[in-house]
């Protein structure tokens, strides 16, 4: 059997949701699963959060530990080990790409359906190359050509999924602040909008504005992206991003609340249809 794809995070965490699985089900403590591969029960706990990488050898030793004898089971969950360690794409853009979005990657890579809420910028799976260079360069100061150019190049490279074989279903809703500001000058921000308006043609892409008209809100606290993954097993998954660091929350009451929130802000919001006629009247302005 091929191990799932997705990307060695999804991986990590699937695997990691089967161990725990299989663990319980034998009525194994994680302190005694521990000791059993010579690690501590914090170690089994991260484990099963697929938040470090696997030892193949680990893996075997809590197999037979849960008494799992089916070869064809072992060979699979073994499988997905290794893959789980396997690099992703976004490797080798190592020298410019933050350890805590690392994480991140995989697990867009993987979602199904990726909802996010912007405030102050286009969001980056929908920015233009020239406008992710003017907010790239905005927040890397100083930085050498060379290296805007790699982070501008990572940002390009996340797009793609948008147009794979299997998408996953983007849907974004933006503040018309993020919409209005003239990052890059006219010029930039007037081709941004028009890639906004055509590339919510797409089936798998759904663009709304939240309008100044409509005052407050159900997000004013920020900017946020909820990713869902096709795998029962995997839950969905609330991306916070700070200015040097990032919040990833897994528990089913925040990602609940967030998905009320969500989901009130898409009701709010301009329909994806008048968002086109919004997108193409604040063009005309620039």
């Amino acid at each position: 059997m091929v191990p799932p794809g997705g990307g060695p995070t999804v991986r990590r965490i699937l695997l990691g949701s089967q161990l725990r699985r299989l663990r319980e089900a034998r009525g194994i403590a994680r302190d005694a699963a521990g000791y059993t591969i010579r690690a501590s029960e914090s170690k089994i706990s991260r484990m099963e959060l697929g938040r470090v990488s696997f030892k193949v050898r680990d893996v075997e030793d809590l197999l037979t530990l849960y008494q799992v004898k089916d070869e064809a089971e072992r060979a699979t969950l073994l499988a997905l080990a290794n893959a789980a360690n396997l690099p992703g794409w976004w490797h080798r853009y190592g020298d410019v790409l933050a350890d805590w979005f690392q994480p991140y990657l995989g697990l867009e890579e993987a979602a199904s359906v990726v909802r996010t809420y912007e405030v102050q910028f286009v969001p980056g799976l929908l920015q233009t190359a020239d406008y992710a260079r003017a907010v790239v360069a905005r927040g890397h100061v100083g930085a050498p050509a060379a290296e805007i150019d790699r982070r501008v190049s990572l940002r390009m490279a996340r797009q793609q999924l948008l147009t794979r074989p299997d998408p996953p279903q983007l849907w974004a809703v933006l503040d018309e602040a993020a919409l209005r500001r003239p990052i890059g000058g006219a010029e930039v921000m007037r081709a941004q909008l028009q890639a906004l308006i055509d590339i919510s043609k797409l089936d798998n892409v759904t663009v709304q504005v939240m309008p100044f008209r409509s005052g407050g809100h159900a997000a004013e606290g920020g900017a946020f992206t909820i990713l869902r993954f096709p795998e029962p097993d995997l839950p969905d998954i609330v991306y916070l991003e700070h200015v040097t660091s990032a919040i990833y929350l897994d528990r089913r009451s925040d990602a609940d609340a967030y998905l009320e929130t969500m989901d009130r802000l898409c009701i709010e919001s301009e329909s994806p249809a008048d968002t086109a006629y919004i997108l193409a009247g604040i063009q005309q302005e620039l």
